[in-house]
């Protein structure tokens, strides 16, 4: 296995190189890992966001100062002059004001249909849900005084303020009942995984075959006694040994950052399409180690196809937020199709083959640039043989 240990110490050469790509890796996913938050990927919740508003009252009572309280609980109060309302409202420096008229109370509590009055921003979707708190705590209150005879503004308001404590947990279920996680981390890490594997496949094999096609090399190798075959099949299994170690640390790196989110179905499908693209990469390396003759051109090419490849596939920014035009060149690469596979991977809810067959779909056409790539490079490595002999 003289070539195989030959092949192993060139490598070894080149792991500090490697290792920046690796070390990258592990930055990013360091910082992924604490952005994403944790309890998100076990349940779906809804937090509103607090708005800013003024809150102008006429009618100084325990109800009205029960009401602006629970209010205060989703949003921001203002204070503001009444010279000041429409220049804040126009100004965005509130979105809603809510005016008590005076004896508002007086009459609510008589059971009469009074309201608030309100001035909000236009077609403004975020005070719907004020529009809703303020709706609810009113009738809840017109069920208590219509149902309680001679009902106390303090009792009521206690009853409110219990009642509107209480609140309901939703959970997303698939429609076979079973809980839905939405795996963030593995999808991001996977998508970035393909620029990591790219960049060190096409590192260490472009070097090998740099190596191994120089001219006087193959001719001091033709008179060894060793069997072309014997070194053409070392060759290949140093490539393969080198491709899957590669892949196999990224994977346990994975689950090394964040273990307890991984033990998941999603984790297998990342991990089977990350598997066939390291071997498209693989491919991609193989074609590129015939095609370059110099070191510091496998560091250029390295850059430019990793960053290239990876900026317009979605890998560095989600596919939804690139243009039609720059999805249409990317998808003639397989990193696009490899990242369209996860993010389809992560939506999942089922896992039967009529929800995984176009993801199936996806990987094989990341499995056919492989052979492609495969068999053009195996086309022009035949024919640098027939020229140089």
């Amino acid at each position: 296995m003289q070539v195989f240990k030959l092949c192993m110490q060139i490598i070894r050469k080149n792991i500090p190189v490697m290792l920046i790509y690796v070390i990258l890796t592990a930055v990013v996913t360091a910082l992924m890992v604490s952005d994403i938050d944790k309890e998100y990927q076990k349940e779906i919740s809804f937090t509103p966001a607090k708005r800013s508003i003024a809150f102008i009252s006429e009618d100084n009572s325990l109800l009205i100062d029960g009401f602006r309280e629970a209010l205060g609980q989703i949003v921001n109060f203002v204070e503001l002059d009444e010279t000041q309302l429409q220049d804040a409202l126009y100004f965005r420096e509130v979105t809603y004001i809510v005016r008590v008229p005076a004896g508002f109370t007086e009459e609510f509590m008589k059971g009469a249909d009074v309201k608030i009055d309100k001035s909000t921003v236009p077609n403004s979707v975020s005070n719907t849900y004020i529009d809703l708190f303020i709706n609810q705590y009113f009738n809840t209150a017109r069920l208590y005084i219509k149902n309680i005879d001679g009902i106390s503004q303090e009792l009521l308001v206690q009853y409110l303020k219990e009642d509107l404590s209480k609140t309901s947990n939703a959970e997303v279920k698939s429609t076979t009942g079973k809980k839905v996680t939405y795996p963030t981390y593995s999808n991001n890490y996977f998508n970035f995984f393909a620029y990591t594997l790219i960049s060190v496949i096409i590192l260490g094999m472009s070097m090998l075959m740099i190596v191994f096609n120089d001219r006087n090399l193959k001719m001091r190798n033709s008179c060894a006694p060793v069997i072309p075959g014997s070194i053409n099949l070392q060759f290949i299994l140093a490539n393969l040994f080198f491709t899957f170690a590669s892949w196999a640390i990224l994977v346990v790196m994975s689950f090394i950052f964040n273990y307890k989110n991984s033990l998941n179905a999603y984790t297998v499908y990342f991990i089977i399409s990350s598997f066939i693209y390291s071997f498209c990469c693989a491919s991609i390396s193989f074609l590129i180690g015939n095609l370059i003759k110099s070191q510091n051109a496998v560091y250029a090419v390295c850059n430019t196809i990793g960053l290239g490849s990876s900026f317009i596939s979605g890998v560095f920014v989600p596919q939804e937020l690139l243009s039609g035009s720059i999805l249409k060149i990317a998808s003639f690469t397989p990193a696009y199709w490899y990242v369209k596979a996860n993010n389809a991977i992560a939506k999942l809810t089922q896992f039967d083959y009529r929800h995984l067959q176009p993801i199936f779909s996806d990987l094989m056409i990341v499995a056919g640039f492989g052979l492609a790539f495969f068999a053009v490079a195996l086309a022009i490595g035949k024919r640098k043989n027939y020229i140089e002999n």
